[in-house]
């Protein structure tokens, strides 16, 4: 591993790369092979430098939690870019005005409106760093009951398939079966990470033509940063209250395999701080799943019938356990997926030995355990926003199920879809909580409208109303924008060639199978999901 740069704890504990396993997941351990592409990653890394940095706030040794929280922090690109951030300050400016500005196109105007979800439960904090006003006078008249600026979600159009806009493929050429494992949005949505077999998060800034609708000139997109992990990664997770404009919030969480959790900079791409949760014998072990909670204050990791819980301001080892099996009662095996309710002091936690478990956040008690309905152990957790439904799947479940959290333990509708991998295959819910969309391993992205369902739930089978070939591969990750009606795809798998009949005296390469049966794709592709504007058809393609 390349030289972490400064932490909060004098640096994490780091080994050397390592290759990635199939699913990312511990109970299928792979072989461990040094990573090949980390020449390549210096190299690029002096050749394009993160976009637009802006003077570092300090190099404090913990991670600060006293930022500004107001709407006219709506970050745009992971930069600060200039000419983003100034028809974002005109959409909260003007509230009266609905976001638009005359002379913009009717694309640039809907997605100039879109922008004020940018300040998504920023303007509930009303914390300020220092006791400075940042935002001047349009700080003012901004609180908690304030709706000029409120989140208006310009609403997904699944009318048609989603239109592709751009992707990443050649960053994922440089080593060989270099493929995804899922893509995450910002939660200010003004980028995108990525996880991949090098054991590299990869941070991705939205394409700056889609703010003014110039769709024709959109290009392959590159990455802006590249963290390297020592070993696979298990799970990764953004910082709750992140914003571009504020580079002191802007920070994502990851667990590899050997290491530590790393806290890494988003924004200028250092290591920050560390968390070293130990074993009952001293020993360093790795979080299995990471999740903070909503208001960012601790950080949840998933381990092996255990849940840890680290306060951000203070990196380090010390933490709180809660076991999740208490006198041989509750929910055994490694806790795979967190989840936090949006509405209840409730999280949940997903397994490997297939349970599902609700647990209090106060004192980590167990709430209640739902029955053991998926095939294989759950690999991710999905709340509706108005926190009464649960979504999980699991890996080699051929279904997604819908609990009722307000019977636990009552399945209300179960979502089809082709799982043949145990590699994690996530799916997401849009901002309003209608559509689901998942992918699966047959490269299929699939759309559930999920108010069609039976209102008495009755454990019914719900199909998707729309499908369509989003990849070559296996789509593993889908993640949903927070305000625009974007989706992001990922794509690809471990490919195990079979032998052919020939016989022995051939070459290695004649002992295999052709690649023409091997479907490879590894790419990171964006689908435009929104009613169709002044968007030429090249754009597209």
């Amino acid at each position: 591993m390349s030289d972490p740069g400064p932490s909060s704890e004098g640096g994490g504990l780091g080994s050397t790369g390592q290759e990635a396993e199939a699913d990312g997941e511990p109970p299928q351990e792979g072989p461990r092979n040094s990573p090949c592409c980390e020449g390549q990653q210096k190299m690029e890394e002096q050749d394009e430098a993160p976009a637009a940095k802006q003077p570092r706030l300090g190099e404090g040794v913990g991670l600060d939690l006293g930022f500004s929280r107001t709407a006219t922090e709506a970050a745009l690109d992971v930069g600060g870019s200039q000419d983003i951030v100034l028809i974002t300050d005109k959409v909260c400016s003007h509230p009266e005005d609905n976001g638009k500005t005359a002379g913009e196109s009717e694309k640039g105007e809907e997605e100039e409106e879109s922008f004020q979800n940018g300040g998504e439960n920023k303007e509930t904090m009303g914390q300020t760093e220092g006791g400075e006003d940042k935002t001047g006078v349009e700080l003012e008249n901004t609180g908690p009951e304030d709706t000029a600026c409120q989140p208006q979600y310009l609403g997904l159009d699944f009318s048609q398939n989603p239109q592709m806009l751009t992707g990443s493929w050649a960053e994922y050429t440089h080593c060989p079966e270099n493929y995804l494992k899922g893509c995450k949005w910002a939660p200010d949505g003004s980028c995108i990470v990525s996880n991949s077999a090098d054991n590299v998060l990869r941070v991705y800034n939205l394409p700056p033509e889609l703010y003014s609708g110039s769709w024709d000139l959109l290009s392959e997109m590159s990455p802006v940063l590249r963290m390297t992990e020592g070993d696979t990664i298990y799970d990764y997770c953004w910082f709750p209250k992140m914003s571009s404009l504020g580079p002191d919030t802007c920070f994502i969480a990851s667990s590899s395999r050997d290491n530590p959790v790393h806290i890494w900079d988003a924004f200028y791409g250092d290591l920050r701080a560390t968390f070293r949760p130990y074993n009952h014998l001293d020993e360093l072990t790795a979080a299995h799943s990471l999740c903070f909670s909503p208001d960012g204050s601790q950080l949840y990791c998933g381990f092996e019938k255990t849940v840890r819980v680290f306060y951000t301001e203070r990196p380090g080892r010390d933490c709180e356990e809660r076991p999740t099996v208490v006198k041989k009662h509750g929910q055994s095996g490694i806790i795979s997926c967190l989840a936090f309710s949006p509405s209840q002091a409730v999280y949940v936690c997903g397994s490997y030995s297939r349970t599902v478990g609700l647990y209090s956040c106060e004192d980590g008690s167990l709430l209640a355990l739902l029955p053991q309905r998926h095939h294989g152990g759950v690999t991710h957790l999905l709340f509706s926003p108005d926190g009464y439904h649960l979504y999980t799947g699991g890996r080699k479940d051929p279904e997604i199920l819908c609990w009722d959290l307000r019977d636990p333990g009552r399945v209300l509708f179960s979502l089809p879809r082709t799982i043949n991998t145990n590699q994690r295959i996530y799916f997401d819910l849009d901002p309003s909580g209608r559509y689901l969309v998942s992918g699966d391993t047959e490269g299929m992205m699939s759309v559930w409208d999920t108010l069609t369902a039976p209102p008495d739930g009755n454990e019914a089978e719900l199909q998707p109303f729309l499908q369509f070939q989003a990849h070559r591969d296996c789509t593993n990750g889908i993640s949903i924008h927070p305000f625009m009606p974007l989706v992001a795809s990922c794509s690809g798998q471990r490919q195990f060639p079979w032998p052919t009949e020939s016989d022995d005296s051939g070459s290695e390469e004649d002992r295999v199978i052709s690649s023409n049966g091997i479907r490879e794709d590894n790419a990171l592709v964006l689908w435009w999901a929104g009613p169709l504007g002044s968007s030429s058809e090249e754009s597209k393609q």
